[in-house]
């Protein structure tokens, strides 16, 4: 299993970091009127107003209490994230910490003051100040929620639950005498070489792999090679979550990294669907709301970070997702995420994640993310 590291491993991206939040915009001081309209650039499902179900609305009451009319635009991926945020026009962005530090050091968002969000106190003590929001001791969003990227199987092949990654990493047969070839999926994202380093670290020990996202030239060689071995093997590369939904229903699709809410959306549709973290543990996510270093509605993006701690919002976009709120308060006394839903989503499994983060050279002894970028778009392509 890895342990999460708490502090950044690159001096180099702290130096950088510690720069740029230097020449930051200084945190707003006080919270006028709201300006009656927010726009927010999030993942699927983290947004919902009742659309889909009627049971499931944060966004509704916020705007009703705030006269703060709200706007979203779902990314698939981090990186069309800071694509998004780069081009502009967002107050608000739901950033995974693949992104949240590109974000800052790039002096997409601005910091934060916390004293202006009373449920601020309420926030995980574990997430309050973590790295992939908090630089040189500044804030520079607030916690929405966290989870892992889990193994999701079709239950009527896989009687058991699957207990290894190596279901879509290695060619097998599998319980129902079929091959696993062109039956699974993986990530179309670049931070999804971390699974494949997380499957090595685990089965190859002598790589000497300790951090899944701080790769050398040896251990990154022998991560694209698994990943290349592994392409023969792919039905479809995903990056949006109902195409996905779909693959499983449709497509003869049994094995695949997922969210969590995948997993929960198929199973509300009666569907032959299960998931688990394997042995080798699970690389996961944990994201922060992060405001715009130019928002146009920071007064209403100010109410609505304060409005997302709130241990109800909070538990209803975990019963949701299938993930883990950022407030703990909200595992009690939420009906719809019930009594044991923060147990059976992992709450306790915090430091089992390898959660995102950017890869960074630092000096030269790591590979970079620009690196990772350029060979899985051409793994994905076959090359």
């Amino acid at each position: 299993m890895f342990v999460r590291k708490t502090a950044l491993s690159s001096a180099l991206t702290g130096a950088l970091l510690a720069s740029a939040s230097l020449q930051a915009a200084e945190p707003l001081k006080a919270i006028g009127e709201g300006e009656g309209r927010l726009d927010i650039v999030a993942w699927p499902g983290y947004i919902e107003r009742g659309e889909t179900d009627k049971g499931y609305d944060w966004v509704t009451g916020f705007e009703q209490q705030t006269g703060c009319m709200v706007n979203v635009k779902t990314a698939a991926t981090s990186d069309e994230m800071v694509s998004l945020m780069a081009k502009g026009g967002y107050d608000l962005v739901t950033a995974s910490g693949d992104a949240s530090l590109r974000l800052v050091a790039g002096k997409r968002v601005q910091p934060i003051n916390i004293d202006l969000i009373p449920n601020w106190k309420s926030v995980d003590e574990r997430l309050k100040d973590a790295p992939w929001h908090t630089v040189a001791g500044q804030h520079y969003g607030t916690p929405y929620q966290w989870g892992p990227n889990v193994l999701m199987y079709n239950s009527n092949v896989f009687k058991e639950a699957p207990t290894s990654w190596k279901v879509v990493f290695e060619e097998q047969t599998l319980a129902d005498g079929k091959s696993n070839k062109g039956r699974v999926q993986a990530y179309d994202g670049p931070i999804y070489i971390a699974d494949a380093a997380l499957y090595l670290k685990a089965t190859k020990p002598e790589l000497g792999i300790d951090d899944p996202y701080l790769l050398n030239e040896e251990q990154y060689a022998a991560t694209l090679a698994l990943l290349r071995q592994q392409h023969e093997l792919i039905h479809r590369y995903w990056h949006d979550a109902t195409v996905q939904m779909s693959d499983f229903k449709n497509e003869g699709v049994v094995a695949s990294g997922s969210w969590p809410y995948q997993v929960n959306a198929l199973q509300a549709e009666s569907q032959p669907i299960a998931s688990v973290v394997p042995a080798e543990g699970a690389t996961g996510w944990a994201d922060t709301t992060m405001m715009h270093a130019d928002a146009k509605h920071p007064n209403c993006a100010y109410q609505w970070m304060n409005w997302s701690l709130e241990p109800k919002v909070q538990g209803d976009l975990a019963a949701w997702f299938g993930s883990l709120p950022a407030v703990p308060a909200a595992c009690q006394g939420n009906e719809l995420l019930g009594a044991e839903g923060c147990k059976t989503n992992g709450f306790d499994k915090f430091e089992q994640i390898a959660f995102w983060k950017t890869p960074q050279a630092d000096g030269g002894k790591y590979v970079p993310y620009s690196r990772w970028t350029q060979d899985y778009i051409a793994i994905m392509g076959g090359r």
